[in-house]
């Protein structure tokens, strides 16, 4: 069954990458170059199937299209197998980029974004350009009307075209990270989060694409800043010549590479093993991060195509790069969510017989204004989701008092479950912080790793307000995550999970061995937890467009100081 989705899946995905009909003949062609061994028979079988769900549909004796459904399905898609492909995707990029820096000539990896054609916009945009904030100044510009507005179209140089030109220089890259560079003084100081590329669904620069993460006009304009950068590494006995061709294709105009580390050197806070070297390199839609930031109204779509170098234009006439190279080299590894989540499930002592005993907190800011409002909303949503959302929370002061969410809503967080089967003898590890649709059978649209980020997955969905449990149409779309458990220790578990089920933490679902868990796949030979996140009430509250600084994993507390929900 899951070899007939994948199969499916991929079909859409090719479907989506081209404009016009394709016919089972070149469908099948296509899937033998991706490694799925499909005559033309089987797949217009899959196309029938397709047709019937409305994810394709029919042209003429053209071929079959991908519709609008097939292209929300393709998002949402297999999400175990989005987590493979996002790190596949920039291997396909990679290897398709033929630039030789020596002739000017060949195809590059564009970023494409669009914004409405304004004064404001354009000139933010241009502003990070001159600054030299970007990959290449090089890129295209087109014009489009959309519903009555002017729009334009830029497509701009990636990042991924320098990993794409040291491979066929016989220097081979491996992508690492996705995250943002604090830049303090135009000098990168360190990355303050990252997402591993290899665990998760949704693209780690993609993932920091929202209004307050990044400050990209502020280190154009004073030095001091948020960033978006990749992290690659390569064996550092390539590192002298991979400096070579990073200093022939600044001839031509594309830059980017922040530093080439030394053997086993950390840079930027990323540690890197003995033998290899780290490359970051600032990310090629930065300027567009800028107008994101200022409110403008921008889509932008990472890593899209190969295209001509040739066809690209400057887009500015300033030849200015105001970033440093980095001053402090030893800068403290960042460290994983999973490594601070095991460190705090050990403090957690909580008695599964008398209730007694610590458990792990969210603590999320508001402004005392919003008080009221904010725990309306939390208990609306309880009476909702009986048994689903924990009826427990707190208020705390914030301790910094200079700060106008001067309110906090302290929430039990989900890892408490972790903290107390590992207290009772049951290994229990979080792998997943997922984003769980609630139709009739529940699927996760988004997973990204405990173990590949340095920054709660659940943060993220509601900084970029992907979360929808108030809204009164569609599917709920709440905030999970999925533990793992040695599959010998499943009757324990329940037995311990039994005696927890006042808690409130909504226990989703307890899974059998190799069951795959609404999208989720897990080790042989253990089983999962889904359950929901303590976040769930703060999604809600941000989803009431009331603003709300949400963390996770920030104290701890004992459930006779915590208040119950009305």
């Amino acid at each position: 069954m899951l070899e007939t989705e994948q199969k499916m899946i991929e079909i859409l995905r090719i479907l989506s990458e081209n404009e016009k009909p394709m016919g089972s003949k070149f469908l099948a062609e296509k899937l033998q170059t991706k490694g799925y061994e499909l005559g033309e028979r089987a797949v217009r079988y899959h196309l029938k199937i397709l047709d019937e769900k409305g994810f394709t549909k029919r042209i003429g004796y053209s071929g079959r299209q991908i519709t609008d459904l097939g292209l929300k399905e393709l998002n949402k898609g297999l999400v175990y197998d989005q987590v493979n492909f996002i790190f596949s995707k920039f291997e396909e990029m990679i290897y398709k980029t033929n630039f030789d820096f020596k002739t000017g000539l060949g195809d590059v990896v564009l970023n494409s974004s669009q914004l409405i054609l304004e004064k404001d916009s354009c000139n933010i945009v241009k502003e990070v350009f001159d600054a030299g904030i970007c990959v290449s100044k090089h890129g295209s510009i087109n014009k489009f009307i959309k519903d009555g507005k002017e729009y334009i179209k830029a497509k701009t140089v990636c990042g991924t075209t320098i990993d794409g030109v040291l491979l066929k220089n016989g220097v081979p890259t491996v992508p690492i990270y996705g995250g943002l560079i604090k830049v303090e003084d135009y000098a990168p100081v360190k990355f303050s989060h990252l997402i591993s590329l290899k665990e998760t669904s949704i693209s780690p620069i993609e993932a920091f694409l929202a209004k307050g993460m990044t400050s990209v006009l502020d280190v154009a304009r004073d030095g001091e800043g948020l960033i978006p950068a990749n992290f690659r590494i390569i064996p550092s006995s390539a590192k002298e010549k991979a400096k070579k061709i990073v200093k022939e294709l600044s001839k031509v105009g594309i830059n980017g590479v922040i530093d080439i580390g030394e053997s086993g050197e950390d840079v930027l806070g990323v540690s890197v093993k003995e033998g290899m070297s780290g490359i970051p390199i600032v990310g090629g839609i930065s300027p567009f991060c800028a107008a994101l930031e200022n409110d403008k109204d921008v889509l932008i779509n990472l890593s899209g195509e190969i295209n001509s170098y040739s066809n690209l234009k400057p887009l500015t006439k300033s030849k200015k790069a105001i970033l440093e190279k980095s001053k402090n080299k030893k800068i403290k590894p960042l460290e994983t969510i999973l490594y601070k989540s095991m460190n705090l499930m050990q403090k957690i002592n909580f008695d599964v017989e008398d209730f007694s005993g610590n458990l792990l907190t969210n603590i999320s800011f508001i402004k005392e204004s919003d008080l009221n409002e904010s725990i309306e909303i939390m208990s609306d949503l309880y009476k909702k989701n009986p048994g689903k959302i924990s009826k427990f929370y707190n208020i705390v002061d914030n301790q910094d008092t200079t700060s106008e969410f001067n309110k906090g809503i302290s929430t039990i967080c989900s890892l408490s479950i972790d903290g107390i089967l590992n207290k009772n003898g049951v290994m229990c590890t979080p792998k997943y912080g997922g984003l769980l649709e609630a139709r009739e059978n529940p699927v996760f649209i988004e997973l990204i790793s405990y173990f590949g980020s340095s920054l709660d997955p659940h943060e993220i969905y509601i900084f970029k307000n992907m979360t929808s449990l108030t809204a009164k149409d569609g599917y709920q779309k709440l905030l999970a995550s999925v533990k793992e458990v040695p599959y010998i220790a499943r009757e324990e578990t329940l037995k311990i999970l039994d005696k927890i089920s006042d808690l409130g933490i909504q226990i989703i679902k307890v899974g059998k061995p190799q069951e795959v868990m609404f999208n989720s796949i897990l080790d042989k030979y253990s089983f999962g937890i889904v359950t929901g996140s303590g976040l769930n009430q703060i999604a809600a509250i941000n989803e009431n467009k009331i603003e709300v600084k949400a963390k996770s994993q920030e104290g701890f507390t004992s459930l006779n100081e915590m208040e119950e929900l009305a």
